[in-house]
């Protein structure tokens, strides 16, 4: 089973080599990275072209914002699942897609996601937020819940039929992404039980209040258009939600360990695809 990987940069060069690293150490030789960049003025293509061989496709040329070049990158995708993994990010450990692999042979369903980890940008051993999963339920998303985007996988036949993301919706856009899918059309879904991405804390929509206001008001028309029930109160619900992934005793209960002990390292050399 091909994996499609597809990863976005922009001026990435302070964080990319640990992504791609992350991936060239999956035990799942089937993957297919493809990075789509968005012109970088900094060393970022200089990194690409130093693992251009470990790359099945990259790109370098304007584009209308992360979304628009993921996008880009969904149509030259060849596998049978694809997923995106950002640059500042790294697969949590060198089984993951495999893991996801196995998953998708042995359900039958088209999407799946698994857990995330939000870490220091400067020490990835540092959890500063958890986000932790459960057994789908479609219904949660109509109290503001959805699935981590950085760990949602899906078959690529659905998204040719379904289409790709709606970039009008700006940070919001993989919410509505996942909303039309899993609510509005009922793609199937299951939960990974697995850590899947560490993640540089960080993102545009939780920059400042009006950044996240300004977020809100987009969730709340992808609610509306994707016909999820009281679309403002979701909306509303949507950031409270996030209140207990920054709980210690959450992290300490996910982790049964404190969160200061040092985890398995995401990737720990640099280990040649076959």
């Amino acid at each position: 089973m091909k994996i499609s990987i597809i990863t976005v940069t922009f001026n990435s060069s302070k964080y990319l080599e640990d992504c791609i690293k992350s991936v060239i150490q999956q035990n799942h030789k089937d993957i297919e990275h493809i990075i789509i960049d968005g012109l970088s003025t900094d060393d970022t293509v200089s990194i690409i072209k130093k693992y251009e061989d470990h790359l099945a496709f990259w790109v370098s040329e304007k584009d209308n914002g992360m979304y628009d070049a993921i996008n880009k990158g969904l149509q030259f995708a060849t596998g049978d699942i694809v997923g995106m993994l950002h640059s500042d990010d790294v697969l949590a450990t060198p089984d993951v897609i495999a893991a996801i692999a196995a998953s998708f042979k042995s359900n039958n369903v088209d999407s799946l996601y698994g857990d995330l980890v939000y870490v220091d940008p400067n020490n990835m051993d540092k959890v500063l937020r958890v986000w932790k999963g459960y057994d789908y339920k479609r219904s949660k998303f109509r109290y503001g819940w959805m699935p981590a985007h950085p760990t949602f996988y899906i078959k690529k036949e659905v998204v040719d039929k379904l289409g790709g993301y709606e970039t009008h919706y700006y940070t919001a856009s993989d919410y509505e992404f996942m909303a039309r899918y899993l609510y509005r059309h009922k793609v199937s879904c299951i939960y990974l039980p697995k850590l899947i991405v560490r993640m540089r804390n960080g993102g545009a929509s939780n920059s400042s209040l009006y950044s996240r206001l300004r977020a809100n008001r987009r969730d709340y028309l992808a609610m509306k258009n994707n016909k999820i029930p009281f679309p403002l109160v979701g909306s509303l619900l949507k950031p409270i939600r996030k209140l207990p992934q920054f709980s210690t005793n959450f992290i300490h209960n996910f982790f049964g360990k404190k969160n200061t002990k040092k985890a398995a390292a995401p990737f720990t050399s640099l280990v040649p695809a076959e």
